[in-house]
């Protein structure tokens, strides 16, 4: 990113040199994210007003090789101090000194180096292929902070249902079907999608919420007036909806009759450090899937495309090694 307002594009810079308590990343793999997108149409107040700085390199699911030790990492996405209270709490993702980080204001993985400042955010692979495992570190993080969220909501014998089946989505998923007995409903207009959130667990699929009710956890990861509505509408007396998707919907009407009796209604940006870890350990364990398309650095621009138009399934990696 070189101006406010303006597509990213490929430039070269010097190779960064890491001062002391720093460590150089050679990156391997690099995912895209949908937020990127919204980054090329950030004004500069906005940017301002997050600390941002100008020019930054794009790029927050990051994973590749310690330069010293040539150990294989992921990169920790959410940014944060490690000192204040929602960071020793293990809330990183309210650490309000968090706004600004590797690919959002900062220079991300979207180069074939990369800084990290924070050794918190040194993430160990162990056999973990680190060209696919950079989106486990923010869809997948992302993800499992939502599930983990809503797990004391989903009663015996309950119903979760997943809205949006793509790369946040299929991760909610297949953690969904780890962590609970629910019977998982993922919601996608796209048959691709429908059909591998089935491959991945879910028990059934739907094209949109007109049917759904009495469900113990809705987790939206679309975030339009409509599914906001509807996720709402379909929960149970003390059940749950989860506010993932960042489309900017909203909900109106009186609350006495919008939310659900007794339950809940959260949202949040990011994940913490914990949910990575454990996320990257479920990964290590076989125990989910992360299915990623790859591209080569030249074909960034098709891939951003994908992304935009909902071409893909997973999660596209750009490769840099």
């Amino acid at each position: 990113m070189t101006e406010w307002g303006a597509p990213p594009r490929a430039v070269t810079v010097p190779d960064p040199s890491p001062r002391p308590g720093e460590v150089l990343v050679r990156v391997a793999g690099c995912g895209l994210c949908r937020s990127d997108l919204t980054m090329r149409r950030i004004p500069a107040a906005a940017g301002a007003a997050l600390g941002w700085r100008m020019p930054f390199t794009l790029g927050h699911e990051t994973a590749g090789w310690r330069v010293d030790t040539g150990e294989p990492v992921a990169l920790a996405s959410p940014s944060s101090c490690g000192a204040c209270r929602y960071c020793v709490r293990g809330q990183e993702s309210g650490c309000p000194y968090g706004l600004a980080g590797r690919g959002y204001g900062r220079d991300g993985g979207l180069a074939e180096y990369v800084l990290v400042d924070d050794q918190r955010a040194l993430l160990p692979l162990g056999p973990l292929d680190p060209r696919h495992a950079g989106p486990l570190t923010d869809a997948g993080a992302t993800a499992y902070h939502a599930v983990r969220r809503a797990l004391t909501r989903i009663g015996p014998g309950g119903t979760a249902v997943v809205v949006g089946a793509g790369g946040l989505g299929a991760f909610a998923v297949q953690f969904l079907r780890v962590l609970t007995a629910a019977s998982v409903v993922a919601v996608d207009p796209s048959p691709a999608r429908r059909s591998y959130a089935a491959s991945i667990g879910a028990h059934s699929s739907c094209t949109d919420l007109s049917d759904l009710s009495d469900i113990d956890v809705v987790l939206d990861f679309v975030g339009t007036d409509e599914t906001i509505t509807a996720g709402i509408a379909a929960v149970r007396t003390g059940g749950a909806f989860g506010l993932i998707g960042s489309a900017g919907g909203r909900l109106t009407g009186p609350w006495f009759s919008s939310l659900p009796r007794d339950g809940e209604v959260f949202t949040f940006q990011g994940s913490t450090i914990a949910d990575a870890q454990e996320v990257i350990a479920l990964a290590r364990a076989g125990l989910i899937r992360n299915q990623v398309e790859e591209f080569a650095f030249t074909e960034i621009d098709e891939a951003y495309t994908k992304l935009a138009t909902g071409a893909l399934t997973g999660r596209a990696v750009i490769i840099l090694e």
